[in-house]
């Protein structure tokens, strides 16, 4: 598995300077994906809300790198670097499942033979909501 420390020395996450405001942007871009993600589960589109959910985390995620004063350029290192810097504040469980549900976020663009249960979607989902709670406070 790659480390935070291999993420650095190839690139994958960069120092930038640290902003609140664009930290604060891509909490709005996650609130709206998690919009979609709830409406795609309503519809009965799991493979949209998986889609939908995943970006949601991920938008939140990168709003905390933003706010630190990092750039991604590999979703691997976004687990990583939540591994190493907020496993307290967000809880290590929750950096698995981001993790996991990064796995089935790849699996859904990636694979024509797997396809989420609409059980799947929603616990992504509904998990994606919480997610996006601790993110707003660690903003604050």
């Amino acid at each position: 598995m790659i480390t935070l420390k291999d993420c650095i020395e190839q690139g994958m996450i960069r120092e930038i300077a640290p902003s609140i405001v664009q930290a604060k942007s891509q909490m709005e871009k996650a609130q709206v994906m998690l919009e979609e993600a709830e409406k795609a589960v309503k519809n009965g589109s799991p493979n949209s809300a998986v889609l939908a959910g995943y970006a949601a985390m991920f938008d939140g995620a990168m709003a905390l790198l933003f706010k630190d004063g990092y750039r991604e350029r590999s979703h691997a290192c976004v687990a990583r670097y939540l591994e190493a810097n907020y496993s307290e504040k967000l809880g290590i469980s929750f950096v698995h499942l981001l993790d996991e549900y990064r796995e089935k976020r790849h699996k859904v663009s990636y694979s024509s033979e797997y396809y989420p249960t609409v059980d799947e979607a929603k616990n992504l989902v509904e998990f994606a909501g919480k997610f996006l709670e601790k993110i707003e406070k660690l903003l604050e």
